[in-house]
This record gives C-alpha cells, sequence and structure tokens, in this order.
C-alpha cells in the first residue's frame, strides 16, 4: 500500500545523489561552538523553481547562476546560537513562488555564530568582501540593519546607497538592535521604526523583550511577497507628521500613487532614485496580517468652545468590524473648522453597513464633555486594488463621552460641507482613480 510512496521517494533521493547533485544544507552550529567562536566561510546556495527544497552549492564566481533571471540574495544576520533561522526557508520558499529568479542564501553562520559580537561584526566585514562582485548592480533589501558596532560608521563599513543600483531598507528596531538613519533610496519606519506592535514591552518577557522588534523586519517583508495585503506608504519627515495627517501628498509619483512596503516597491524605482533619499512611514496590525487600511476622517464641529479628545471608529459590515483609534495626541476641535485626521483600521471593508464614533475626553474629574458634530466624512485613502468605495458621511451627531453613537453613513457626494475642496486633497495625492465607492 505504501511502496508506490516509498519508491518515489527513493527516485529522488536517487536522482540527486547519482547526479552529483546531493542537497547542500545551510550550516547548523551548536552552542559549544559559538562559545567557542567561529572563523568566517562563506557558503552561497542557489535554490531556483527547480529545486526549491534543495540548496546547491555554488562558486563565489557566479558561473552557475542562470544569467537570463534575476537574482535574489538572502542573508541572515548575527547568530549567538548557531541555529538554522527558520524564516530563510520560508523566504525561499516565497520569493520562488512569486518569481521565477535565482534565490542566493548567503550562508555565513560560520562566522556570524559567536558569543562575541564584535567577532561577527568583523567577520560581517569579510563576507561583504566576497559578495561584493555579486551584488554590484543589482537590486538590494535590508531588513532592519544591525545598529551596534555600525553607528556612525562610514559609507564603507555598513549599508548604504551606493551598494548597488536600488537599496530600500526597513527600519524595525532603531532604539536597539537596529539603525535609525537612513541608509537607502527609500527607507521603510513601521511603527516609526523603533517599538513594534505586538512585541514585548518589559524584560519579564525574557528574550524575546530583546529580538522580536528587530526580527519584525523579517516578517514584514515576507508578508509583503503576498499581494492580498499591500500596505501604502507616505513620504514624511517624521512620524510625528505622518500621524498628524502632514504626509499625504503623492503627487511626484503620477498615476501609481504613493510607493507600496516590501518587495514590490522596485515599480517605483526610478521615480525615488530621482527624488533621492527619503523616509517612508506606516503603522501595522500586532499580528499577521499586519496590513492597515487608510482613510481620511474630516470632522467639524459646532461646540462654541474648543473640546480636546480623542476619536474612535468602528466600520460593521458581513459580519465583521475593523477599528480605528486616533490616540497619538490629544486632538483639537474648533467652531466650524474641519478637523482632518488619519484613520488606520485593522481590517478592510468591502462592504460598510453601519459605522460608529466615540469621543473622548480623557479627563478623570470635572464635568463630562460633549462633542457637537456638523459632519463626519471617512473618504478611503487607498484603491489599487480597484475595490468601488466611495466617501461617506453622516450630519448631526452629538457624541459623549465614551459614549458609542452609531449610525448608518450616507454618500457624500452632493454635500453643502466642503466636498469638492477636500476631495481634490485626495485625488491630487493620489490620482483621481484613488478615490473609490464603499457600499452602504
Amino acid at each position: 500500500m505504501y511502496a508506490p510512496k516509498c519508491l518515489l521517494s527513493a527516485l529522488v533521493i536517487c536522482m540527486w545523489v547519482c547526479k552529483g547533485r546531493a542537497c547542500d544544507n545551510f550550516t547548523v552550529l551548536s552552542r559549544p561552538q559559538a562559545i567557542m567562536g567561529t572563523k568566517v566561510e562563506v557558503r552561497l546556495l542557489l535554490y531556483t523553481r527547480a529545486n526549491v527544497g534543495c540548496g546547491r552549492r555554488i562558486p563565489l564566481s557566479g558561473a552557475e547562476l542562470e544569467p537570463s533571471r534575476p537574482t535574489t540574495f538572502i542573508i541572515h544576520g548575527f547568530q549567538p546560537t548557531g541555529s538554522h533561522p527558520k524564516w530563510l526557508d520560508h523566504m525561499v520558499e516565497q520569493v520562488l513562488e512569486r518569481e521565477n529568479r535565482n534565490v542566493v542564501l548567503v550562508d555565513w553562520n560560520c562566522g556570524a555564530t559567536n558569543i562575541n559580537y564584535m567577532r561577527a561584526v568583523q567577520n560581517s566585514r569579510t563576507t561583504a568582501a566576497n559578495l561584493t562582485a555579486f551584488i554590484r548592480s543589482m537590486e538590494e533589501h535590508g531588513l532592519d540593519p544591525a545598529g551596534p558596532l555600525f553607528r556612525g560608521k562610514p559609507p564603507e563599513d555598513r549599508l548604504d546607497p551606493t551598494d548597488a543600483q536600488f537599496v530600500d531598507v526597513i527600519h524595525t528596531d532603531w532604539d536597539g538592535l537596529g539603525l535609525q538613519q537612513p541608509l537607502g533610496h527609500i527607507d521603510f519606519y513601521p511603527n516609526g521604526g523603533a517599538d513594534q506592535l505586538g512585541c514585548p514591552k518589559t524584560i519579564l518577557s525574557g528574550s524575546n523583550y530583546f529580538k522580536c522588534d528587530h526580527k519584525r523586519s523579517v516578517l514584514l517583508f515576507m508578508e509583503s511577497l503576498n499581494k492580498t495585503c499591500p500596505i501604502r506608504v507616505f513620504p514624511c519627515d517624521t512620524y510625528d507628521d505622518f500621524l498628524d495627517f502632514r504626509c499625504t501628498d503623492c503627487s511626484h509619483f503620477g498615476p501609481q500613487g504613493c510607493p507600496v512596503f516590501g518587495y514590490d516597491v522596485v515599480a517605483w524605482k526610478d521615480s525615488l532614485l530621482r527624488l533621492g533619499q527619503s523616509k517612508y512611514f506606516f503603522n501595522t496590525n500586532d499580528k499577521d496580517p499586519f496590513c492597515k487600511t487608510n482613510y481620511w476622517l474630516d470632522i467639524i464641529t459646532w461646540n462654541q468652545e474648543v473640546q480636546w479628545g480623542y476619536i474612535t471608529v468602528k466600520l460593521y459590515g458581513n459580519n465583521q468590524v475593523a477599528k480605528a483609534t486616533i490616540d497619538h495626541k490629544k486632538l483639537k476641535f474648533e467652531k466650524y473648522k474641519d478637523t482632518q485626521l488619519l484613520a488606520q483600521f485593522d481590517r478592510d471593508m468591502d462592504t460598510v453597513e453601519k459605522m460608529s464614533v466615540t469621543f473622548s475626553s480623557a479627563i478623570l474629574l470635572g464635568p463630562k464633555h460633549k462633542l457637537r458634530v456638523l459632519r463626519v466624512r471617512l473618504q478611503w485613502v487607498e484603491g489599487s486594488d480597484g475595490n468601488n468605495h466611495r466617501s461617506l458621511c453622516c450630519y448631526d451627531l452629538r457624541l459623549k463621552e465614551k459614549e458609542e453613537v452609531t449610525f448608518r453613513p450616507i454618500p457624500c457626494e452632493g454635500s453643502n460641507f466642503g466636498g469638492p475642496r477636500f476631495v481634490s486633497r485626495g485625488p491630487g495625492a493620489l490620482g483621481s482613480t484613488r478615490v473609490a465607492q464603499l457600499t452602504t
């Protein structure tokens, strides 16, 4: 009954061994070897669609690469224990699933495995020297570049825009194991580039406290290989400017709109090279899927006195709920003035049946505040997936302290409350096709 399956396995093994092509595996070392220290040895393991699960060691000359295909290099980092990072195999598989490429796994575990971090840093320079001939004139992605002993170093001793024709960098732990300074043509700063949602905040969680933020760059990049969860990013000088809704101008990129994060950012390469080094921000969820959906939230109030507080918005539809809390700072609401906010929801909603708004002044003592609202408008920032969304409005609301007010929004077309002025900001930033329709 099981003979055919066993025979097939034997044939597969024989095929590789008989042809002299036994699988070359990633070097796995032990803790004692890490304590003793290792000398650097660089092994290049080639993967293609013909050998997805079976690496083949190639010479540093690259003679066995298929020249007609693009090449992706995957390079791991410091390995204090010598173990095999599981994410390497997953990334190889995902890249090959997306494209027919040469995928080269750079195995320098002999060299990266050291209790002495300074020795590993020295070995990384030797590894980089061995790879120079390979990566010249090729695209390069940098996943949260290491900070310790690399901060303040000259370009030749760290990741730099001159390392390749196009360099994009992900910063997820600049206040710990990473770097804050821009290092590529485009530098991504998820959640500001420091503390990542879902990662431990205290040392009581053990070793995960030190490595979770740093390793989040790998998880985010791998998710970008999956086109079902694209993340739109925005050029900004600071994270606070991004949160304050000051960075939505994407006119530099034409009909494409602002770039998407990760693997597909190469489609914006020409525009990014013209702009020079730039920083891009976005927020994520605390777990997979990490992508958020961005909306413009525009509120006009008519309180006699200025009100301060926070806003939470929920969207309801198809038995699902999407939530956005805007609480990075106290928001100012003035009579008859637009308060324009960036609302980031934890999921996309194709159909919106109901919507709710909650106001909180965060005042523990004293009278409960109310927010009198003339109009609430919600407009989608992104529209690249072709969904038919449009802006939604609601009029004449009275929001009591911490009380959720639920309503059925209506289309904003024909509104007398500054519709054309506000809409011009959206298409002007992302192209007229980016203003989408929400089905109610």
